[in-house]
């Protein structure tokens, strides 16, 4: 069977989407509507901005998804038996299997976007890498950091977990993390506390929008971050898609369950192959292409 899983933010990067805008007329017509959708071109910072103005929040995640949903449109014929997203690669995912048209899942991520820039500037937080440290160390140390908010965000791959919380409370985690263990402990160069109660502002801006947008029934299962089961109810699939802001990112349980579900083969579409990494580790006897 037949996955199709799709990144999220940190994938970007200069120049993506410009070979698929010149080769493909369906791609350069998505693109196209893109920008009429945004209010602003945002292919001209896609294909030639700087990998700063790449990093801008309100373009990153519009760009990531383009760039996903459109490789999808134009670089298969088959159709997926499944499909994941990772946070934001969700929204690419929901497009892929049917449950939401293009534009108005692209209008989604546009308030997503724009929702999680105005949380992060509510208060300094950021994320940390962990490696070489089992799930469940993770999240017990997480828990003893006293007067802070550090939550243990993405589950990746066995060995690699994302913290998520306050700028002390995630120095202070990485020290104890360190002296238990793990291999690593990096900050990462994120705006915010992805993935934590920190996003609780960005989930109620954002709610107003999800709630009104159409959702359909999907043409196949999608398995969604916050549980990492598959979904088919368009209205369980809207409610676990709010609590996606605040809740983790339980990647590693959703690709073992995608294959014990009997996937055999994953598809990753967007920019870089992240996620192709990620799977590996997770399970070495898959095919990932």
């Amino acid at each position: 069977m037949k996955a199709f899983v799709f990144p999220g933010q940190g994938a970007q990067y200069t120049g993506m989407g410009k070979d698929l805008y010149d080769s493909y007329p369906l791609a350069k017509e998505m693109f196209e509507e893109a920008n009429k959708i945004l209010g602003f071109r945002i292919t001209d910072i896609m294909f030639n901005g700087s990998a700063d103005d790449l990093k801008q929040t309100k373009v990153t995640q519009p760009a990531v998804f383009l760039h996903s949903v459109i490789a999808s449109q134009v670089m298969t014929i088959a159709e997926p038996d499944m499909v994941a997203g990772h946070s934001l690669g969700e929204y690419s995912a929901l497009v892929a299997c049917g449950c939401l048209q293009f534009g108005e899942a692209l209008k989604l991520v546009s308030a997503r976007a724009t929702a999680m820039q105005k949380a992060c500037e509510l208060q300094e937080s950021t994320m940390a890498a962990v490696l070489g440290m089992e799930d469940s160390q993770v999240e017990e140390i997480c828990q003893q950091i006293a007067g802070e908010v550090v939550v243990a965000a993405n589950f990746n791959c066995p060995g690699q977990v994302v913290i998520s919380g306050t700028k002390a409370g995630i120095a202070q985690a990485c020290e104890q993390l360190k002296a238990a263990g793990a291999k690593r402990a990096l900050p990462l160069q994120v705006g915010g506390a992805f993935h934590s109660p920190l996003m609780q502002p960005a989930a109620e801006e954002l709610k107003a929008a999800i709630l009104s947008a159409e959702f359909h029934k999907p043409n196949c299962p999608i398995y969604q971050n916050v549980n990492a089961y598959p979904q088919s109810d368009p209205e369980q699939i809207r409610q676990n898609l709010l609590l996606q802001l605040t809740a983790p990112v339980r990647w590693t349980q959703t690709i073992r369950n995608m294959i014990v579900d009997g996937a055999t083969e994953f598809y990753e579409f967007g920019p870089g192959d992240v996620l192709k990494g990620l799977i590996r580790k997770i399970d070495a006897n898959v095919q990932v292409g």
